[in-house]
């Protein structure tokens, strides 16, 4: 008798730590250069 393995729900997990991590990559990255991207989107804003 074949052992039983419980795969319905891995693509459902894989697929949220995936979003998980672009999230997280995301936050450092607005962490790191939020200031920069603030600028940029005020100037932007301001010239048109």
């Amino acid at each position: 008798m074949k052992p039983v393995r419980m795969e319905n729900g891995q693509g459902l997990v894989e697929y949220a730590l995936l979003i998980v991590f672009v999230a997280i990559v995301v936050i450092l990255i607005l962490g790191i250069f939020g200031t920069t991207v603030g600028q940029v989107f005020s100037n932007t804003i301001s010239m048109l």
